[in-house]
This record gives structure tokens, C-alpha cells and sequence, in this order.
């Protein structure tokens, strides 16, 4: 099945709910990543609630800038569906309902497909998908996108893709299994700089040095062929003062995530994929993110700044828009020439939501409208 037929498959159950009504659906294959290009920012902020004119307090000030989690109630019942019928677990549906909910969706784009997470097309591909399915809508512009750029959890729990920590498979880690590139190919073969320069920079690991010997040495003896052989390396490698059986998971996740990042080229295009989806919004339109780890939010936030401040169209900076304080979800805005950042610090789930599901505690969401 071609790209452009996969894209017009059924309906997202995320828009099922009778706040919505159902958009021309376009269902993209997504991939992700960039480091960002620098463009100069100068933004001001909005508070979303103008009627209050005195500053937080300071410890209200900084329980904000620690965290700003999602104020939603959960819905256990719609969690339960999906965790009794499905594998993966969409991370704050609600929450991706509610922003979506006062536009009218004419047209919406999925950047997910199947089971949803990253995957093997190119995020930048998405004119020539586009056309494809509708030409029209490259004129007229799209009324919402979403980019989940999360693993599946079904990927992640299947060992023989090689993404889990905790399950013996092959080091692979290929999200598109058509790909040349393996983790193993990376261990065994790369020169040792860069390897380490993967461990430190996508995997932020304070170790990276240690391992990085270690994994060059393993390479004396037959090398590393497993997630197994791997995980046991990490073991030996991390000191037993960092917390035990969860101090060597964490780094073996971060390790893990480094290898998966490099292996897919994952930072390679998510700028220029938000570049892109941003372009192809109508007015109005909304696109919204969830990332799954810092390097990404970074990225996700500096091309947002970057994108409502493009010195490419004049223009003043816009009068706020008093629409946007009756959303209750809305917090503090950041208003540019193009759009406007409705999420100042990101989205995060709930307390309730993270307990029921654990993996989505890192999620972070954030949302760009499009004003012109």
C-alpha cells in the first residue's frame, strides 16, 4: 500500500469525541529531528489571565518554571479503553482533544501511522504527500497537525527491534527495517570519537567516556551483537553508588535512546519538519508536538520562537487576542509576527495519567497557531 493510500485510512480515535467534528483526514508516516537555525527571537509574552494584575509569589512562581502539569481531569474510563484494546497508549488525548476543540477541523494531519510514534518516511516529504492526496489543501492550508514523536510502545516491547532494555534481541533498533543502518553496526564499527559523541550529545550520559572505552575494548573479543551483551557492559560500567538496579536502567535507557536517535537520524530533520508543517497550516490553524525527550523538546521550542518571529513577512507584533484567555488551558502566551506560542512552558501529563502509565512521564506538549 503506497504512501498516499495509507494516508486517507480511517479516522483517528482521538477525534471520536463529540467536541469534534470529523476532519478530511490525511494520515502521515512520521520521522523526526535538526538542530535549530538560530534566528534572532524577540517575543513578548501574554498572560493568559489579564484580569490578575499582581506577580505570582515566588514559590508560585517557581513550582511553574519546575513543572506545568496538565490541570485536566483524567479520564480513566477512555484510558482504559485503549489500555484493554491496544498495546499503545496515546499519551494526553484529553489534553490534544481540548486544544483542537475550538477550531473548526476541515482538514487534519496525523503525523503518526499505525500504532502511531516515530517511523520511517520524512516529516519533510509532507508537500509532495500532501498533493498527492489533496492538492487543494497546499492552497488553502490545513486547519491542524499533530507530530507524536514518541516510540510506539508496541516497538518498544517487541525484542527482536532491539529498542527495550529489559528483553534479549538483536541490537537493531531500526524504525524502518527497509534501513542499512543497525545499532550494532554503530558499536562495532564506528570510529571510538564518534560513538562517544553519540553517547554524550543524544544520550546526555556523564558516564559517556567509561562506556565508550568499554565498547571499543568489547570489539577485542567478538564485539556486541545483543541488547543483552550490551546491558550487562552498562552494568559493569556504572558505579553502585548511582542508585542500584534503577541507577544502571536509567543509564542503559539513555545509552539505548543515544543509539536509536543516531541510527534513525532522528535530529537530522525535526526542524525542518516543523518548518514545513507550519507552512502548510491555514490561518488560525494549530499545530501541536509531543516530544519524549529533552533534545527534542529543545528543538521543538527554539524552532517555535524562530517560526512566529521569521523577519520574512513584516509586521508589527499583533494585539492580543482575547479568544485565546477563554480557553481554560491556556496559561501564558508568546506572541510573534506570524503566531503565537500557546503553551510559554510546555504541557505535561497529569499525576493521575503518569501512574497509570509510567512511560509517558517525560511527554511534553507544546502548541503553535498559525495568525496569518
Amino acid at each position: 500500500m503506497g504512501l498516499a493510500e495509507a494516508a486517507v485510512v480511517k479516522l483517528s480515535l482521538i477525534f471520536s469525541s463529540p467536541l469534534l467534528k470529523p476532519p478530511k483526514f490525511l494520515h502521515l508516516h512520521p520521522k523526526s529531528h535538526i538542530p535549530h537555525r538560530g534566528h534572532s527571537a524577540t517575543a513578548r509574552y501574554v498572560s493568559a489571565d489579564k484580569d490578575k494584575k499582581e506577580k505570582p509569589k515566588k514559590s508560585e512562581a517557581a513550582a511553574l518554571k519546575r513543572r506545568t502539569r496538565s490541570e485536566r481531569d483524567f479520564d480513566k474510563e477512555q484510558f482504559q479503553q485503549y489500555h484493554g484494546s491496544s498495546s499503545h497508549l496515546p499519551v494526553m488525548l484529553g489534553e490534544v482533544m481540548e486544544v483542537f476543540s475550538p477550531i473548526s477541523l476541515h482538514s487534519f494531519i496525523d503525523c503518526t501511522l499505525g500504532a502511531g510514534g516515530h517511523s520511517s518516511a520524512n516529516f519533510r516529504n509532507i508537500k509532495s504527500v500532501v498533493r498527492e492526496v489533496n492538492e487543494k489543501l497546499l492552497s488553502t492550508g490545513v486547519n491542524g497537525i499533530l507530530m507524536d514523536l514518541g516510540v510506539s510502545s508496541m516497538q518498544v516491547d517487541n525484542a527482536e527491534r532491539g529498542f527495550s532494555v529489559l528483553c534479549n534481541g538483536p541490537l537493531d533498533m531500526r524504525m524502518d527495517p527497509r534501513a542499512s543502518l543497525r545499532a550494532e553496526d554503530i558499536l562495532n564499527s564506528w570510529p571510538d570519537a564518534e560513538v562517544g559523541r553519540i553517547l554524550r550529545d543524544y544520550g546526555e550520559e556523564s558516564n559517556w567516556r567509561s562506556i565508550q572505552n568499554k565498547i571499543v575494548s568489547a570489539r577485542l573479543t567478538g564485539g556486541l551483537h545483543s541488547t543483552s551483551q550490551l546491558v550487562d557492559l552498562i552494568r559493569s560500567t556504572t558505579p553502585k553508588t548511582r542508585g542500584g538496579r534503577q541507577g544502571w536502567i536509567k543509564t542503559a535507557t539513555r545509552v539505548f535512546q543515544a543509539l536509536r536517535i543516531a541510527v534513525n537520524d532522528e535530529l537530522a530533520s525535526l526542524e525542518e519538519s516543523l518548518h514545513g508543517c507550519f507552512d502548510y497550516l491555514a490561518p488560525g490553524g494549530r499545530l501541536v508536538v509531543v516530544s519524549f525527550h529533552s533534545l527534542e523538546d529543545r528543538i521543538v521550542k527554539q524552532t517555535f520562537i524562530d517560526l512566529i518571529n521569521s523577519t520574512t513577512i513584516k509586521g508589527d507584533v499583533g494585539e492580543e487576542d482575547d479568544s485565546l484567555t477563554k480557553e481554560a488551558w491556556i496559561r501564558q502566551i508568546v506572541r510573534g509576527r506570524n503566531g503565537t506560542i500557546l503553551t510559554k512552558r510546555p504541557i505535561t501529563p497529569s499525576e493521575e495519567e503518569e501512574k497509570l502509565n509510567p512511560r509517558c512521564r517525560s511527554a511534553k506538549l507544546r502548541v503553535i497557531q498559525k495568525d496569518r
